[in-house]
């Protein structure tokens, strides 16, 4: 019997061990979404990918599952509307998967996405999420050393909390707008997350092989 798609995505996590290596026991995924390149390359959850795929940075496809469209039908409201996400790429196997002495390594923060409306999710099965401002850490495209096995890159997607005090974002002297190599290193996705009260409620991944 095939899996719902959330259920899935918690079995493939489990089965490359990101739950627990970046993601702990308990994380209960409630958004899908993809991550698609400009060439069209899509991250599927696992599959494999090259690092001339992954060049450029991508585009976030969001389906938000679990706000029910007939409300928004009924009162003509969108639950949606509000709702705002930040967007984590990271590789738990810096520079080895059997050596991860700079896990996890921060390729990429993005913060103040926008989700598409409940109504055009519904008819579309999703749309790219809308970018509402610069990214926090500056996309970093993979670059595994070579002979270091395979990687695995993934993105972790939170809820940000609202707030009357205008958008979410992340101070100027927080560590997650270094963009240097050494600053990137052993940082925590999770961590970062529960730092700041964001929500975490989708991950995907894809894996590289190095040469």
């Amino acid at each position: 019997m095939s899996l719902d798609p959330m259920s899935a995505v918690l079995s493939t996590l489990r089965r490359e061990s990101l739950i627990p290596d970046v993601i702990p026991e308990g994380f209960q995924p409630s958004l899908l979404f993809s991550v698609v390149y400009p060439n069209g390359k899509e991250v599927l959850l696992g599959n494999e990918l090259t690092v001339e795929d992954t060049l450029d940075e991508p585009s976030i496809v969001m389906t938000p599952l679990n706000i029910p469209f007939e409300q928004a039908v009924s009162d003509g409201s969108d639950p949606t509307a509000d709702l705002s996400y930040t967007l984590v790429m990271l590789d738990p196997d810096a520079p080895t998967r059997a050596d991860p002495i700079y896990r996890e390594f921060r390729h990429w923060v993005v913060t103040g996405l926008k989700a598409p409306s409940a109504r055009t999710s519904e008819a579309t099965g999703g749309i790219i999420a809308l970018r509402t401002k610069p990214s926090t850490t500056p996309y970093r495209a993979p670059g595994p050393r070579p002979s270091s096995g395979v990687h695995r890159y993934t993105f972790l997607l939170f809820q940000e909390p609202s707030s009357s005090d205008g958008p979410f974002g992340i101070p100027s002297d927080a560590p997650e707008h270094g963009a240097a190599l050494e600053e990137r290193r052993k940082w925590g996705g999770v961590e970062f997350g529960e730092r700041f009260g964001l929500k975490l409620v989708g991950a995907s991944f894809f894996l590289v092989r190095a040469d």
